[in-house]
């Protein structure tokens, strides 16, 4: 269970990541993320919570914290339009889950700013508590999705090797 945070279009890497704050430990890192589009955003974001957005999602440049920081933050998957390439395949090798949503125009109208849902990873799903209405997500292909459940790219190869 966790609450939607929406965002517009074209998120980038440096408003979830700022440069200025690059060469800082994660922690400071993430208090800075999305800051400058709500500040209240790292303060407030809480386990289980969804980043909702727009189309191309994770757009600028390649750096991977800005993944990073949202899994850090708890953010159990984010959910846009599109994803800018680099964001959407940095977010999967890290073990942040990402997904497409549907057409907006078949959207239900609960899908809103501080909804209540929760997220089924297996199924590709959103459920709208207060509404009970089901989003399916253009699911991921299988090894995408054991890339995520093992954590990340690293600890997927890490286990692979290991048997």
């Amino acid at each position: 269970m966790g609450r939607i945070w929406q965002f517009g279009d074209s998120i980038d890497t440096d408003v979830l990541a700022p440069g200025q704050y690059m060469k800082s430990p994660l922690a400071e890192l993430a208090a800075h993320c999305l800051e400058a589009v709500r500040p209240e955003f790292a303060a407030e974001a809480k386990q289980g919570d969804i980043v909702l957005a727009g189309n191309n999602f994770g757009v600028g440049s390649s750096r991977e914290q800005a993944a990073e920081i949202l899994k850090f933050l708890g953010i159990s998957c984010v959910v846009a339009h599109s994803f800018a390439g680099i964001f959407y395949r940095n977010a999967i090798n890290l073990g942040l889950p990402v997904f497409i949503l549907p057409p907006k125009d078949s959207l239900p109208a609960g899908l809103v700013d501080g909804a209540s849902v929760s997220f089924d990873f297996d199924m590709a799903s959103i459920s709208l508590t207060a509404h009970n209405k089901h989003i399916q997500l253009e699911p991921l292909p299988s090894f995408l999705k054991d890339l995520i459940i093992d954590g990340g790219l690293v600890p997927h190869l890490e286990k692979r090797f290991a048997s």
